[in-house]
């Protein structure tokens, strides 16, 4: 009696367990992340983020990175420090890149080409080619807090002016509901670079 009291005990337990396990997964994994709206901002939220440079270890240059949503021009903006701020509705309505660093909707196992010209404070040109692929909806920590956040990984490689031609692997985590990235770092293969978010805030929220 005990034996067959024990065996059918044992896959309704897997049953339960299995039930738990999936319900979990639809719980914290959205079937598509849409990119924000103007109604998804609120005006106060603030976000900061700690950003380093490092050479074989060697932190050789850091700072940090702030902004916060606000009332600009009968609409809402982004200020960033020193009088620098720019509108929402601009961002938002911009003509959709055919190889943007976000393709929306977000979503698991999704992949697409990122592709962009770019010029430094230095006047260096460049341009950077990679492949995406969102690889998992994972629970990540940073400085600010736990949150759910979508890894995504850029591979491929970067060139500029000066004759650089290299391969450059980059990774972004990407939270829902903060609208914003957690953390991002960025490998040329000389230069290690990483920025993460130490605070956010709402209005009348810590």
């Amino acid at each position: 009696m005990i034996y067959f009291k024990s065996a059918n005990y044992r896959p309704q337990f897997l049953f339960l367990v299995l039930i738990s396990m999936l319900y979990a997964c639809a719980k914290h994994t959205p079937i598509v992340t849409e990119r924000p709206s103007l109604n998804d901002y609120e005006i106060g939220e603030k976000m900061t983020w700690e950003w380093k440079r490092s050479v074989d270890g060697e932190i050789r240059d850091q700072g940090e990175d702030y902004k916060e949503v606000v009332k600009f021009k009968n609409s809402l903006g982004f200020y960033y420090g020193n009088n620098d701020t720019l509108n929402i509705e601009t961002i938002l309505n911009e003509k959709p890149s055919k190889t943007p660093r976000y393709k929306w909707p977000l979503k698991l196992g999704k992949k697409w080409k990122y592709e962009v010209v770019w010029e430094n404070n230095e006047g260096t040109t460049g341009k950077t080619s990679q492949d995406v692929e969102v690889v998992s909806y994972e629970e990540l920590t940073v400085a600010a807090g736990t949150f759910m956040a979508y890894k995504i990984v850029y591979k491929g490689r970067i060139t500029n002016s000066r004759g650089f031609d290299g391969a450059l692997e980059d990774v972004w985590w990407y939270a829902p509901a903060l609208k914003t990235y957690l953390k991002h770092t960025q490998d040329d293969g000389e230069v290690l670079y990483s920025n993460e978010l130490i605070a956010y805030s709402k209005p009348n929220k810590n």
